[in-house]
């Protein structure tokens, strides 16, 4: 650490750390993480109006010959893309008999049931009717209005991102057997980072963190300023070699929970942690899909060289995100079997 932040910006992005710490001879941090700081938080990231926006998965997966089907909120769904490169959205059952859209082909833009070959272009059709899709470069999203119950909003809320033609981008996903609260409560512990995940993280201070129910940190008016959770850690690369950042963690609706890099190496780059409802299972137990989007950026020549090889180095990020999401996602599906049996401490 120095004087301009956790990790500088000297010529390379990597420490040395003086010692190892045995994992077992960290710093406690279960005093820290009060259960009440996590609770309203979490109460103040759900009063944030989402406007019925719920992500459905990774731009780079909607293709204009054959749809992308998803079940959000118990409702199937199906979307591709039109003849513009636009979203389309809909629902996914054939009003006709029933059949799933999604294993139908598109056809010059036009979705064609494979069952008895209704075509759909996007508008209505024979009690078929579009919903609404937004793409946004990273993500697709649909709104589903009865199922948010919300004020709609004309377009999703979507967290600033470095720009996207100097990024590398990457979507890891996932599903675990909990609510999306339980997701966004998880990525609001940023205590448990280093004790959870050693193979990720060392030397985790978190620095800076809403106060407890009274002390008039955050609020309810849809606005995270200043209800963030700063840390400062350190990225593990192999050995005594680490990276170290300050991070934010904040959550600006209700299913959403940001990390931006504030400072160190990739300052500015997000990660972004959705949590989609996608309805109950065979046994009634709720389903929920992580999707997560990293955004990385860096000011370093070397990073368009990276950037360059951007496919070799997706399914690297998806399987570091997946690693930390197998845990994650056991942290999430036990909380909400706490929460379901009454046993839940908090």
């Amino acid at each position: 650490m120095n004087a301009r932040g956790p990790a500088g910006r000297g010529r390379l992005p990597l420490s040395l750390r003086r010692r190892a710490v045995p994992w077992e001879r960290q710093r406690p941090t279960w005093r820290e993480a009060r259960p009440s700081v996590i609770a309203q938080a979490l109460k103040r990231a759900q009063a944030r109006p989402a406007g019925n926006w719920y992500v459905v998965g990774a731009s780079r997966d909607l293709r204009s010959d054959r749809p992308l089907g998803r079940t959000v909120a118990g409702q199937e769904v199906v979307l591709w893309r039109g003849t513009d490169g636009r979203p389309v959205a809909g629902p996914g059952s054939c009003p006709h008999l029933g059949a799933p859209l999604r294993d139908s082909p598109v056809r010059r833009g036009t979705l064609v049931c494979h069952w008895h070959g209704l075509a759909l272009d996007g508008s209505p059709c024979a009690g078929w009717a579009p919903l609404p899709a937004h793409d946004d470069g990273v993500l697709v999203w649909v709104r589903l209005d009865e199922a948010g119950g919300e004020e709609p909003l004309p377009a999703p809320v979507v967290p600033r991102r470095p720009e996207l033609s100097r990024a590398l981008t990457a979507v890891y996903v996932g599903t675990g057997t909990c609510e999306p609260e339980d997701v966004v409560a998880n990525r609001l512990d940023p205590w448990h980072g280093a004790w959870f995940h050693p193979y990720s993280f060392v030397d985790l201070t978190v620095v800076g963190s809403p106060g407890d129910p009274g002390d008039g940190s955050g609020d309810d008016t849809g606005d995270d300023a200043g209800d963030a959770f700063t840390v400062d850690v350190s990225f593990k690369v192999a050995g005594r070699l680490v990276v170290p950042v300050r991070a934010e963690f904040t959550a600006p609706g209700p299913r959403t929970v940001v990390m931006r890099i504030t400072d160190g190496e990739g300052a500015g780059s997000v990660v972004e942690s959705h949590a989609t409802p996608l309805g109950p299972d065979v046994l009634g137990r709720p389903r929920t899909a992580v999707i997560e989007a990293v955004v990385a950026a860096s000011d370093r020549p070397g990073f368009a060289v990276a950037r360059g090889g951007a496919p070799l180095l997706r399914p690297l990020v998806r399987a570091a995100a997946g690693r930390l999401w197998r845990d994650d996602l056991a942290y999430a599906e036990r909380r909400w079997l706490l929460r379901s049996t009454g046993r839940f401490p908090g």
